[in-house]
């Protein structure tokens, strides 16, 4: 992980939906749609972050959708103070014992776990993922996973592998911003050249000018951002819709 995982900015807002257990995991769920479900997968700052949970009530208000934010790091919160400060002043925070505690080994069966959850309640599911979640979502759609999920998408995905872009078996949507160093230029050329030749839909949305993380922790106060973060959540919504609804 790199420090751009973990910098932006908090929005105002009060989330409208209510906390649950699924699976086996405490579960922010909004929406009542019995049909269609979305599993959003969470960035660093987990399934409490309030971005992370206006962004499901959007997007089960605007898809008509019942929507999913599972706790994915077993009760651990990373303090959304830390957007706050510098990182010179985050103190105690270690990232990479976090991400360890968090690796793709550690957390994919659970992820799975929960997406077959979801298909036993419901007959159409997309996954949405943010930064961490990004490389979840892939999984998700992989081929070996057939009928898990019907779409994914995934804004400024982290740890994504080539392995993982090539085995994707769902349409699939990429949010782009020109400036991610961990969803680097090889990482955007490669999805580019190698995702359209598996024959699967695909949508690729190029933001220029912003840096990574902004679909979920963009600047509401700077003008730019929020026409960005507004556009990539439109971008999902229209995603979503066209491949959850008949």
């Amino acid at each position: 992980m790199s420090e751009c995982c973990v910098k932006g900015f908090k929005w105002d807002g009060t989330p409208k939906g209510h906390e649950t257990s699924l699976s086996g995991n405490a579960t922010y769920v909004t929406g009542s749609n019995k049909d269609v479900a979305i599993l959003v997968i969470h960035d660093l700052f987990g399934w409490t972050f309030p971005n992370i949970r206006l962004l499901a009530d959007a997007y089960a208000e605007e898809v008509n959708a019942t929507v999913y934010v599972p706790d994915f790091f077993g009760g651990e919160v990373l303090s959304s103070e830390i957007l706050r400060k510098n990182p010179s002043e985050w103190g105690p925070l270690d990232l990479a014992a976090f991400s360890a505690r968090n690796s793709k080994e550690v957390r994919e069966s659970e992820i799975i776990s929960f997406a077959n959850s979801l298909r036993s309640l419901h007959k159409r599911i997309g996954a949405v993922g943010f930064c961490y979640g990004g490389w979840a979502v892939f999984r998700l759609g992989a081929k070996k996973h057939e009928n898990l999920v019907d779409c994914i998408s995934t804004a400024h995905p982290s740890w994504l592998t080539k392995e993982e872009i090539q085995d994707v078996g769902v349409p699939v949507q990429i949010i782009a911003p020109e400036i991610d160093p961990v969803f680097t230029p090889e990482l955007k050329e490669f999805s580019n050249r190698v995702i359209p030749s598996l024959g699967l839909p695909y949508d690729y949305q190029y933001f220029p000018g912003l840096e990574h993380a902004f679909a979920v922790r963009g600047n509401e106060d700077n003008q730019a951002e929020r026409q960005g973060l507004e556009r990539a959540k439109n971008a999902m919504v229209h995603w979503c819709k066209q491949w959850l609804h008949d």
